[in-house]
């Protein structure tokens, strides 16, 4: 017989839930209790996701089927582990976490397992397991099929994006392109904007993590690749803003570059994006550009007002670039220290298909 008593208060003196759980069975004719901790358990449906990637379980009945392999009589069942798979519930029993630790062959206690947040969990289970945490922590994040489902149902459409100039020739400029986001499943995404020497086109795709939307594109005769991090969005997905990473187009050096950038939703394609050179003239209107493009406004001051606010925030106005001189001096303090230390050290390792430096043939 077991029977399991939980009892969950909050005071004005502890924010936070604290959990006071009892564990009771009857063994022998005896009674053991067991304690199973004061704070709540975290990251419950990241840890099962993690866990899931890593043994390959891909549905919730691959997942209970595992912990069975372990303990035929688990508590984890199917029904239960919806929700929390979904974060509206958590597991109640120490029985789940000592299984848990049995199915992931980790030594740490079935509480750690209960209490740790997901980074300590992804770091401990791939030491065990010589996997790569980036790798394991992209492929759930990548595979979210509730949030990908959700957001690619509304963002489907052309936007336009402004951004701060990161050219030194148009320093202060806003600049305008166009992005257009596929269907999906894909979600294929392609970018453009008009220089003064020619028209730019990248293609790529959007990938959700749980906290963030993410757009990489590439321009494929070039190499010229950006980086988009945006807020996650949600319906009707009226605007997208967030960050812009790449490098200068224009200018006598190639600049490592971030910028705001703002993403309007069009009521459709347009052809003056194609056609306009994409750096705006100073003190451009914003709104007044969305409303040449038919973007329906009912208060024009204000979008004017908070397009300002959000894109020149920051210490860097919004724009933030690594100078050439900051990251050459940088290189050659580094560069002194390595060639000097080489030289009263001897030669470092060659290359592969080098000759180290000493060892040439005469």
């Amino acid at each position: 017989m077991e029977m399991v008593l939980w009892i969950d208060a909050l005071t004005p003196s502890q924010p936070d839930f604290h959990r006071f759980s009892w564990k009771s069975q009857m063994e022998n004719g005896s009674r053991t209790t067991v304690a199973l901790g004061e704070t709540v358990a975290r990251d419950i449906d990241q840890k099962l996701r993690l866990t899931a990637a890593l043994i390959g379980a891909v549905t919730r009945k691959d997942l209970a089927a595992a912990f069975r392999r372990v303990n035929a009589s688990t508590p984890f069942d199917l029904d239960r582990a919806h929700k929390w798979l979904q974060g509206r519930a958590q597991p109640r029993e120490l029985q789940v976490y000592e299984d848990w630790v049995k199915l992931l062959d980790i030594d740490c206690s079935a509480q750690w397992v209960a209490d740790c947040d997901s980074d300590a969990f992804l770091a401990a289970i791939c030491a065990r397991h010589q996997c790569d945490p980036y790798a394991l922590r992209r492929r759930i994040e990548g595979n979210n099929p509730p949030i990908a489902k959700a957001n690619s149902l509304v963002l489907a459409g052309t936007y336009v994006c402004y951004t701060h100039a990161w050219s030194p020739y148009f320093r202060g400029r806003l600049v305008r392109s166009e992005l257009s986001i596929g269907a999906a499943p894909k979600l294929a995404v392609h970018f453009g904007c008009v220089l003064p020497t020619g028209r730019i086109e990248l293609d790529g795709a959007a990938t959700f993590s749980r906290r963030a939307m993410h757009i990489d594109v590439r321009e494929p005769a070039e190499g010229t690749q950006m980086a988009f991090y945006l807020f996650s969005p949600m319906p009707p997905a009226s605007v997208l803003a967030g960050f812009l990473f790449g490098s200068t187009f224009l200018g006598p050096d190639d600049q490592p570059s971030v910028t705001r950038i703002v993403m309007v939703r069009l009521p459709s394609s347009n052809a003056h994006l194609r056609e306009t050179e994409a750096f705006m003239p100073p003190n451009t209107s914003v709104a007044a550009d969305l409303a040449a493009m038919g973007v329906p406004m009912t208060d024009p001051t204000a979008i004017d007002q908070h397009m300002s606010d959000f894109m020149n925030a920051g210490n860097g106005g919004g724009v933030d670039q690594i100078a050439t001189s900051a990251y050459r001096a940088l290189v050659a303090v580094f560069d002194r220290s390595w060639l000097s230390t080489a030289s009263s050290t001897g030669p470092y390792p060659a290359l592969p298909g080098t000759v180290p430096v000493g060892n040439a043939a005469q």
